[in-house]
């Protein structure tokens, strides 16, 4: 009876409803010129959207299609120029280009090609809108998964802005135990006073990285033989089968300043302070330890104290603090003077004995250093000096100077010139493990580095050139050289290592076409094959361009080639989550091409991509490293959408 009643009742009010509607006019859906400047009129201008890192380098929302913004429709999000990637989305990348490596004078957990994609606090962004503004990344990936990228920031006020972020990634992958499954969680806020007297931008991030590690493949050999078999990738044999390693971090951060004077002024007094507190756990589990290669029984890390079941932990504690005092003159420019306290804690489950080897559970560094900062800007010039050094027993020294001068919109120069002492990376030298190889304590000297770098970049032509020189490097080798076996172990060089780089880069354009070509060349120096590179590393793209569909649509298509010489490529072991250096086996000296067709639709950037597909063409040669090929042929395709609520 309720049923009936309420069927009566829908009934009646829709029947009035649709009366009371009928009566008035249809709306068109043609909007009149009135419609469209009244819609204008609430539409914020496209520079009011801006993204800024916490050193306050701006840049404005962009939802342009240009080639620079293909080369970075990427997981990592970023131009990958100098990144060699593994087969499958979401692994390590082997690095070509050096002067890409970056370094922070204190200690580092380490496992670092475990941190291909982890955000550190400089990588992120914070964002101050006028109205609610998202972007959103999707592609697809190698097998079972797909590569999701959301962010949405808004503001409460004109004074307090906050973005949320999520970026996630699965991809099964085409060989065996070689599944990626990451999360990146990002929740950012930014607020200053109206007077901006006081401004703080504070930020968390939940990061964490799960790779199976099939340490490379078993035999080499069927993977090159090129036999029809083995087109199904997951028919060749690897290393490992059931092994695995987790990364995962926890970060919360904040740098807040407050001007002193109430009102600014040609001079203004400030006091800052910045906060990081982090906290990283990183886990290796293997449950079978034996794999056999053509009869041969062995382990793949040598020997361990258990038989079945490796399941080992690492956990590291960041705390870092920096407060100072700031100095403002309008003319003469900022001084800083600061001191900064470091400490992190390193360890493991509990203390180990190794062949009467006495393991620690943990090792402490607690640092503290005063440090000053000059920064002149003045017209067309900008410029930053800073000195760092360590307070007690501790010799870490930091100082860096910048200098760039702007001749018009389309061209500038830059110079910098870096000095520094470098306290080891932690897994240098404490480390836990069940396997018997791969336990150590060392006491290795401080990494000591000077570098000269010079950019330009030019309507005609953008170069730079690098030149440094690195002493006491520490590096991880396998010198035991046991056959299918890594047994690596960490060492420091106490030679001199000179480093010559320099990068050129040109886009031509005529009518419709263009080509954009980038070349590095770089030069190593040193009495011992510790940094090895490729000599020469080059790109380029060429493409067509062109407005379709009454110019709703802009569209961009060509192929894209990848190439670098032969070198002794370093080896990555799943252990230690870092790359190692050998010298048994060189890659390289193949090119890869891909072809795109990309278009842009109001503010939707549509991307397909053919990759590799010379892979259709020739022999099995191609590697990422030494145990790993490259990715096979592969369509993919996805989007960048970008909303202005």
């Amino acid at each position: 009876m309720r049923l009936l009643f309420l069927a009566v009742f829908i009934c009646i009010t829709t029947g009035a409803f649709s009366q009371q509607i009928g009566d008035k006019p249809p709306k068109s859906m043609i909007k009149t010129a009135e419609d469209k400047a009244k819609e204008a009129a609430r539409k914020a201008p496209i520079a009011w959207y801006k993204i800024y890192s916490v050193e306050k380098d701006t840049v404005i929302a962009d939802t342009s299609l240009t080639l620079q913004r293909y080369y970075q429709y990427n997981y990592l999000r970023k131009d990958r120029f100098g990144h060699l990637q593994y087969p499958n989305e979401g692994q390590v990348f082997n690095l070509l280009d050096y002067t890409q490596a970056k370094s922070s004078v204190f200690p580092a957990m380490g496992y670092q090609a475990k941190h291909y994609a982890f955000l550190e606090a400089d990588d992120i962004r914070y964002y101050h809108v006028p109205t609610p503004y998202s972007d959103i990344y999707f592609k697809t990936v190698m097998e079972q998964g797909q590569n999701v990228d959301a962010l949405v920031a808004l503001n409460t006020s004109k004074n307090f802005n906050i973005s949320i972020a999520f970026k996630g990634l699965r991809s099964l992958g085409r060989y065996t135990n070689q599944l990626a499954s990451t999360g990146n969680f990002r929740l950012t806020s930014s607020y200053k006073t109206t007077s901006g007297r006081y401004a703080i931008n504070f930020h968390y991030t939940g990061q964490d990285f799960l790779n199976g590690e099939n340490g490379g493949l078993a035999n080499p050999a069927e993977f090159e033989s090129g036999e029809a078999i083995f087109n199904n990738r997951a028919r060749l044999q690897m290393m490992l089968t059931d092994a695995q390693s987790v990364l995962k971090s926890k970060r919360f951060f904040f740098d807040h300043a407050f001007r002193v004077n109430p009102n600014d002024s040609q001079n203004n007094l400030s006091v800052f302070h910045r906060f990081n507190y982090e906290h990283k756990f990183f886990e290796f589990n293997q449950r079978t330890l034996t794999t056999t290669v053509d009869g041969v029984t062995f382990n793949r890390f040598g020997d361990a104290v258990v038989n079945a079941n490796i399941n080992d932990h690492t956990n590291y504690d960041k705390f870092y603090n920096r407060a100072g005092i700031a100095y403002e003159n309008k003319s003469l420019g900022t001084v800083r003077f600061y001191i900064e306290h470091f400490f992190n804690r390193f360890g493991f489950q509990s203390e180990r004995t190794i062949n009467s080897l006495v393991i620690p559970r943990k090792r402490d560094v607690n640092v503290a250093t005063l440090g000053g900062v000059y920064e002149y800007r003045k017209g067309n010039w900008r410029g930053t000096a800073t000195l760092a050094n360590a307070l007690g027993t501790e010799t870490v020294r930091y100082a860096e100077a910048k200098a760039a001068y702007t001749f018009n919109a389309r061209t500038h120069v830059n110079f910098q010139y870096t000095n520094q002492s470098k306290l080891p990376n932690n897994n240098f030298l404490l480390h836990q493990s069940s396997y018997e190889a791969y336990n150590w304590v060392n006491n290795f000297r401080n990494e000591k580095y000077n570098a000269f770098q010079f950019e330009a970049q030019t309507p005609w032509l953008n170069a730079s050139v690098q030149w440094s020189n690195s002493t006491d490097k520490l590096f991880f080798t396998d010198v035991q050289n046991v056959a299918n076996q890594q047994l690596v172990t960490p060492q420091q060089f106490s030679g001199s290592i000179n480093y010559l780089a320099v990068k050129v880069a040109r886009e031509f354009r005529y009518k419709r076409f263009g080509l954009d070509a980038t070349v590095l060349y770089q030069n190593v120096t040193q009495s011992q094959a510790i940094l090895n590179l490729p000599e020469f590393t080059a790109r380029g793209s060429l493409y067509y361009q062109d407005h379709w569909f009454k110019k709703a649509m802009f569209i961009q298509t060509g192929a894209t080639v990848n190439y670098f010489t032969s070198y002794f490529a370093d080896d990555y072991n799943p252990i230690l989550g870092e790359f190692f250096v050998q010298t048994q086996k060189k890659i390289g000296d193949f090119p890869v091409v891909d072809v795109f067709f990309n278009a842009r639709v109001r503010q939707t950037r549509i991307f397909l991509i053919a990759e590799h597909v010379n892979g259709l063409l020739r022999n099995n040669d191609f590697y990422a490293s030494p145990s790993m090929p490259y990715r096979d042929f592969i369509i993919r395709f996805g989007l960048v959408w970008n909303f202005f609520q």
